[in-house]
């Protein structure tokens, strides 16, 4: 079931109707067949009750001809009734079928262009009921409830309307009984909506709660937490029944309301057409057909609020949905783009060919090459407003030059990693890539002159040579495998079972954290990116792995400008500079010699991990 938000009702119901009528609206051939056969086909099934009237009057005539006749055209009738629904459901489902694929492809499309810090404020289970209770519940209206609902307001219409035509007397009490109707189906639905939107609100935190138990089943399993797992749980699956049933109850009222009311509306009608008819004030046939059509009069109503619920759900999901797509992408007003780049007559050149060598292009055609220096000027941030991380941060790498990070925990050196790429926009000051601030680089060309090596490293279903593919989707096979003996990975590769063809499944599991470290730097090297980002890429292995990977590392880092962010300071004693940030502060700078000289923060990290190591 689809889930809002939050508890609330849905804010924007008609813009939610108006916006989904619009993917539907770019089929509006299927769209024109459905209405035209959902019209038919609810008319043909009014017209072949409203036969009955001349079907009876000519057999009380003994008109056999007559009757004969008014048979076979009702008999016509209806199954030009049945036709016509066949022909609408088929139309509708491929309407459906495309419309959700439009609004799957759009939403997925438009969340790759979210800022990070929109994902950061949601859980992945959040994030993935987008794609599978709320974009399937719209599926199940489209497909089951749209064309019924269109039908049985026909219907409802048609039947009042003919109702009247046949006797306007007895229709005043079918009229106040339609009025009771749908007063009830309005409080009810009203009541019902609200226990469906809080049943939405406790499913999505229900959805993001097993997601988290099932990813975190080792730590759960290590800590012995089992029992205080199923206790969070049931509280939060007593939530979601108390909502349900509080939905269920008032939503389940609907039909057997309805119903009771059309016996009670049929029974004084019958009672009062038959007086009627004695007393002949309306003939026989009229008075069948009329009575049909009062018996019939409680199934569209009941179709109308059977349906009713899975419209409420599919226009909550929709509602999420298209929230979800109007949230702020990422700006990126940038002009600058990266291009292939050679020199001609001792002028830079923008090549169509792959060169090797790279260059920023501005808006006014100018050409300066892309060397990698990299500067931060004054640089204030914060992920929150009110909250900052960095104070002031003003450092610079030159074309060649690798500058490590080090510090406690939350001091901020990811933060600056951050900004670097571009995943958050700085709040003050400003910084800059060749002389460019990055506000002025594209966002695809900045990031592809990037490459980072994680500590947390994802791996994607696919091949290990898929893996390493991600970094440049056109790489050959020769690249790859050139890329992972720049990584040192093409010892363990060939040693799998099926070499770069072997299957990465569940995010590397059949890999070791060391491997999964090498394809990482593997899927760096096949980027070739002339500035590097590394990310405490050697905390979690062991020191035969560490060895390895800093050896690749070093191959990778190579006549590149690279920012390290070191946990073992081993790793950074030959940078040319280190930051030693402390709460958002640069508070020390300097190599290693300088800064152990210093007997300052860094002598005591420095001191303290050789003492432990």
């Amino acid at each position: 079931m689809a889930r809002p938000l939050s508890g609330k009702k849905p804010k924007h119901l008609w813009q939610t109707v108006r916006r989904l009528l619009r993917y539907m609206g770019r089929y509006r051939l299927l769209l024109f067949a459905v209405a035209l056969l959902v019209t038919v086909s609810a008319s043909a099934n009014l017209a072949g009750t409203y036969m009955i009237r001349p079907v009876v009057n000519s057999l009380e005539r003994g008109d056999w001809q007559a009757f004969v006749s008014g048979v076979v055209l009702t008999a016509c009738v209806y199954g030009l009734g049945v036709l016509c629904a066949l022909g609408y459901t088929q139309c509708m489902c491929t309407m459906a079928q495309r419309s959700l694929f439009d609004i799957r492809r759009d939403l997925f499309a438009h969340l790759q262009a979210l800022p990070l810090g929109w994902f950061d404020s949601r859980s992945r289970g959040d994030i993935m009921s987008y794609f599978t209770n709320d974009v399937d519940t719209i599926a199940d209206a489209l497909n089951n409830s749209f064309a019924m609902v269109i039908q049985s307001f026909i219907q409802m219409a048609g039947t009042l309307v003919l109702l009247f035509v046949l006797n306007w007397q007895l229709s005043l009490i079918v009229a106040v009984c339609y009025v009771a109707m749908f007063l009830y189906i309005r409080y009810s639905g009203r009541r019902s909506k609200m226990y469906y939107n809080k049943q939405q609100a406790c499913l999505g935190e229900l959805d993001g709660y097993i997601e988290e138990m099932v990813n975190g089943q080792k730590v759960v399993k290590v800590f012995n937490h089992e029992a205080a797992g199923i206790a969070a749980f049931e509280e939060k699956n007593e939530a979601l029944r108390r909502a349900g049933t509080g939905a269920q109850s008032y939503a389940s009222t609907m039909i057997p309301a309805v119903v009771s009311i059309s016996y009670i509306n049929y029974a004084i009608v019958a009672v009062l057409g038959g007086i009627m008819a004695l007393r002949g004030q309306t003939d026989a046939g009229s008075l069948a057909s009329y009575l049909v059509f009062v018996r019939q009069a409680a199934a569209p109503i009941n179709q109308f609020t059977q349906q009713s619920n899975f419209l409420l759900a599919a226009l909550a999901g929709a509602e999420r949905v298209f929230e979800a797509m109007d949230e702020t992408p990422e700006p990126d007003e940038g002009g600058a783009v990266l291009v292939n780049a050679l020199e001609r007559d001792g002028a830079l050149c923008e090549s169509a060919e792959k060169t090797g060598c790279w260059a920023w292009k501005t808006p006014d055609g100018a050409l300066r090459p892309l060397r990698g220096d990299v500067r931060f000027e004054d640089v204030d941030f914060g992920y929150e407003r009110g909250r900052p991380v960095l104070h002031g941060v003003s450092l610079y790498a030159k074309p060649g030059q690798k500058i490590a990070f080090v510090g406690s925990t939350g001091a901020g050196k990811t933060t600056i990693t951050n900004l670097i790429n571009r995943f958050y926009d700085v709040e003050h000051g400003r910084v800059t890539y060749d002389g460019l601030d990055v506000r002025e680089i594209k966002k695809e060309s900045l990031r592809r002159s990037l490459g980072m090596v994680l500590q947390d490293t994802h791996l994607f279903t696919g091949t290990i040579a898929d893996n390493i593919r991600f970094g440049r989707l056109d790489a050959t096979q020769e690249e790859i495998e050139a890329a992972a003996r720049v990584a040192n990975a093409d010892s363990f590769i060939r040693r799998l079972p099926q070499g770069y063809d072997t299957p990465v499944t569940s995010d590397g599991a059949n890999l070791s954290q060391g491997q999964r470290q090498l394809l990482a730097i593997a899927r760096a090297a096949v980027a070739d990116p002339p500035v590097l980002i590394l990310d405490e890429a050697t905390s979690s292995v062991d020191t035969r792995t560490e060895a390895l990977i800093e050896k690749a590392m070093d191959r990778l880092m190579e006549g590149r400008t690279v920012f390290v962010i070191a946990h073992r300071l081993s790793t950074v004693r030959n940078s040319n500079a280190i930051m030693v940030l402390e709460q958002g502060r640069i508070v020390e700078r300097g190599d290693h010699d300088e800064l152990l000289r210093q007997q300052g923060l860094y002598y005591k990290l420095y001191h303290g991990m050789f003492e432990l190591s």
